[in-house]
């Protein structure tokens, strides 16, 4: 909690403290600023309306029915979610941009382009939280109505669409907290100015008052949106009893729609991306690759891509391992029964701040190191990174932690404390085994999110420790076609390297490891549980034949 303090609560509160200060209220009555707001709440409402309409029909397709190679569709689906915003913003640009697959619709430097990627990078948001939940449901009631002579349309409209509203607006609400804070994506795909973009540009410039005023607008914008993402998400709860059927020729439709969808918006920017790395001089080279180990074409100093991606890493390393030191004690509290409700109001206060950095974008948490922890009296130079890195991806990783610790009975650690265990002995053998799929979860969260991490990054690196996504939105900037095949192939190397990192944290752990975390915790602390209840009743009851004895 201190940690979190220091280096979230206080650059926060130093921003926040400097937006309202009247210089940077100046802002709120200039034309420009409203002008950017209204940029940035229409696009981010269009990237929400275009994830779900999609989202919807693929929610069913990929959860409700089944069909063979249902499971290779989701994991495509489930891709854009794990790939840096940098990377999707580069892929969509190679996709739209002169010579690539879609540059006939003209979307190039667009709000078009920029709602396209949004509705790529946030369409597996609302599958999975709809789908799960659309699987949930009790199948009788649509039977019932389609026996009393409902057609599918109202079927749908009467009966599930009440049921799976929550969840829509759940997504919905979440979609448009992402959508409100694309910076990455509208960075690289350029063409347009939203509040985040002007905060950067307005920090070059060394113009921190109005900065300052840009960041309290897009602050509380976000604070609005993660109110009401909360209060839906609450109201959407998850189901766990889920039912597939058998694919019938009215769901063609909606399988249909979704394989265009995963085929033309999600597969389509990645091959695009990576095919068009692999062209230099309008030929199939390795060249762009080469290229990497030099600074580019018509630059001198900085460092190189292979210099960057070792930035990288180093940083990552260190920001996985702070946000480990901050969410796994955290989560092991957190997740512990409140015995009275003075524990219970603090337990969620506790869990409420540690989760505030997820609605706090991170170019507010940029904006507020660069103007709180650089100065005195921490003077904080290229350690800002990681530490940046670090409470960015401390909420990922307590939401992989708490529900697979909170999903262990308590009595496993009462029987085993009755039976002399000591708090170390019983972490040891209780938690940490139940809760190593969460550990490894976590540090893959962390790890990827930080690999990935541009907003916070943008403002604190600079020169000799420009980390990857910065570089690559700095090589697209540069004028050169060498500079831009640097830019695809650096990204997919940065692709590829995060969506390794989830996929080694998402391997099984042993025989029974392909159950969810939560799940997988939940049956092993039953099984135990049975097991440990078992010796306290042998224990009692050779107390009970010594005691009459």
């Amino acid at each position: 909690m201190a940690l979190l303090a220091v280096f979230f609560a206080w650059p926060v509160g130093a921003m926040l403290a400097r937006g309202v200060a009247p210089r940077a209220l100046e802002t709120l009555g200039s034309p420009r600023t409203w002008d950017l707001v209204a940029t940035t709440l229409r696009m981010a409402a269009a990237g929400t309306l275009g994830s779900v309409i999609l989202g919807i029909p693929g929610a069913y397709a990929l959860y409700v029915c089944r069909f063979p190679g249902q499971r290779a569709l989701r994991a495509v689906a489930s891709v854009p979610f794990v790939l840096p915003t940098v990377v999707v913003g580069v892929a969509f640009r190679s996709l739209l941009g002169k010579d690539g697959a879609y540059s006939f619709l003209e979307l190039d430097g667009t709000e078009t382009a920029v709602v396209a990627a949004m509705a790529f990078f946030n369409f597996s948001v609302v599958v999975r939280t709809v789908g799960t939940m659309w699987a949930g449901l009790d199948p009788r009631s649509a039977d019932a109505a389609r026996m009393l002579g409902a057609g599918p349309v109202r079927v749908f409209r009467t009966v599930t669409l009440p049921a799976i509203a929550p969840a829509i607006a759940g997504a919905a609400s979440l979609v448009f907290l992402f959508c409100s804070t694309a910076y990455g994506i509208v960075m690289t795909l350029g063409g347009v100015s939203t509040l985040e973009s002007e905060i950067w540009a307005r920090t070059n410039r060394l113009n921190f008052d109005v900065a300052a005023g840009l960041s309290l607008v897009q602050f509380v914008i976000v604070a609005l949106a993660l109110v009401v993402s909360s209060r839906f998400s609450r109201s959407a709860a998850l189901r766990m009893a889920r039912r597939k059927r058998r694919l019938r020729l009215a769901d063609a439709p909606a399988v249909a729609l979704t394989a265009v969808v995963i085929l033309a918006l999600i597969l389509a920017p990645i091959a695009s991306l990576i095919a068009r790395s692999l062209v230099h001089a309008d030929a199939w080279s390795l060249e762009n690759y080469r290229q990497l180990a030099t600074s580019g074409s018509g630059f001198t100093g900085g460092v190189t891509v292979i210099e960057a991606l070792g930035n990288s890493l180093r940083a990552a390393a260190y920001a996985t391992l702070v946000a480990l030191a901050v969410g796994v004690p955290l989560a092991f509290a957190l997740s512990r029964p409140a015995r009275t409700r003075r524990a219970r109001i603090g337990q969620s206060l506790a869990e409420a701040f540690a989760m505030a950095p997820l609605g706090v974008s991170s170019v507010t948490v940029g904006f507020g190191f660069l103007i709180a922890l650089r100065g005195p009296p921490l003077e904080l130079g290229s350690e800002a990174v990681p530490f940046a890195q670090a409470i960015v991806a401390v909420p990922m990783a307590l939401r992989a932690l708490l529900p697979v610790l909170r999903a262990i009975d308590p009595r496993l650690r009462e029987a085993a404390a009755t039976l002399g265990a000591g708090p170390a002995r019983i972490l040891r053998t209780v938690d940490l085994p139940l809760a190593a799929k969460g550990l490894m979860l976590a540090a893959g969260f962390a790890l990827a999110i930080s690999l990935g991490e541009f907003g916070a990054s943008s403002f604190l690196v600079s020169g000799e420790n420009d980390t990857l996504p910065v570089l690559i939105s700095r090589l697209l900037n540069r004028p050169g076609a060498a500079n831009y095949g640097m830019a695809l192939a650096a990204s997919v190397i940065l692709g590829l390297l995060t969506a390794l990192v989830m996929f080694l944290c998402e391997l099984p752990a042993g025989p029974d490891a392909r159950m969810p975390g939560a799940e997988k915790a939940a049956e092993a602390a039953s099984t135990e549980k049975r097991s440990a209840e078992s010796r306290v009743e042998e224990s009692k009851t050779m107390a009970r034949i010594e005691e009459l004895k």
